[in-house]
């Protein structure tokens, strides 16, 4: 009778936290990371000839995990419900070329470690050369994507408003098939995605826009208020960034020209030199004021 009262209010109890909202996050002390990722966003998250997730991000991930002796959950998630998969607890963050600006606010994040351009790709024959030239054309970009983000920024308004249309698409894969139909003429695409698409397409058949429509940085997005956790892995990218496996994964991938990585004592003699720069230009007006009075 005992155990069967028990076995009552543990489950009054689960529901309870289940009807309040309440979200059990992973913390430091968990054995299993669980990294959501969109499954077809390469070179950061995609499934290789062998049937197996791979990516920078998630090549990073697994190393994290392997030092920290966790496993790690690979989870593919449809992008746009990234939010829900995060903050109801199925994924406890997300790894895959996230996009920190504008969204500074909405999570915990690590600190960056690309830089980032959102860009535009078009066919090489379209005659499109120029951001100006993509007037009454028809653009296509992923769903919730930073891209969509960036051209309905109040920055790029002009820009948007100049497109025939603005077409979401669920993946890259379909925005460029759209474009070799001839049903878009552009899709707008972070720089490290279009350079990974083009290099596995037929050569010279697209070409990349030298104007980039918005300048960004990648992170790690945790729930808010999950910084045990974030301070855990982030601790361990560091180590492997001092250990230069981070350098020969950037290399692997295809992405080295984006890292903005900087470990802790560069950023100390950065700070310090800093402080000396700002003392000197203090002593400098000090002297100044001095004899001018």
């Amino acid at each position: 009778m005992k155990k069967r009262m028990l076995a009552i209010m543990m489950s009054a109890l689960m529901a309870a936290g289940v009807c309040s909202g309440v979200t059990v996050y992973a913390d430091a002390d968990s054995k299993t990371l669980t990294v959501g990722f969109d499954a077809e966003y390469p070179p950061f998250g995609y499934m290789d000839e062998d049937g197996e997730y791979v990516g920078f991000d998630l090549d990073i991930a697994q190393k994290v995990c392997d030092n920290l002796g966790w496993e790690l959950v690979k989870k593919p998630i449809n992008w746009d419900s990234k939010d829900m998969e995060l903050n109801s607890g199925n994924i406890d963050c997300i790894w895959n070329g996230f996009t920190i600006n504008g969204r500074e606010d909405d999570y915990t994040w690590s600190d960056p470690y690309l830089n980032n351009e959102q860009v535009m790709v078009v066919a090489s024959d379209s005659g499109i050369d120029t951001l100006a030239d993509l007037a009454g054309k028809n653009v296509v970009v992923q769903a919730a994507s930073a891209a969509l983000d960036a051209l309905n920024s109040d920055d790029n308004k002009d820009l948007t408003d100049s497109f025939g249309s603005l077409t979401e698409n669920p993946d890259y894969n379909t925005a460029f098939m759209n474009i070799d139909s001839g049903a878009a003429d552009a899709v707008a695409v972070d720089i490290g995605v279009a350079k990974y698409q083009l290099a596995q397409r037929e050569e010279g058949k697209y070409k990349i826009l030298d104007e980039p429509i918005q300048s960004e940085q990648y992170g790690i997005g945790f729930a808010k208020g999950n910084e045990e956790l974030r301070d855990t892995v982030w601790a361990e990218v560091m180590k492997l960034y001092e250990d230069g496996e981070i350098d020969k994964l950037a290399e692997q991938y295809g992405v080295a020209d984006m890292l903005c990585l900087v470990d802790e004592d560069s950023k100390d003699a950065e700070d310090e030199n800093a402080d000396t720069e700002e003392a000197a230009d203090a002593e400098t007006e000090d002297a100044a004021e001095d004899e001018a009075e």
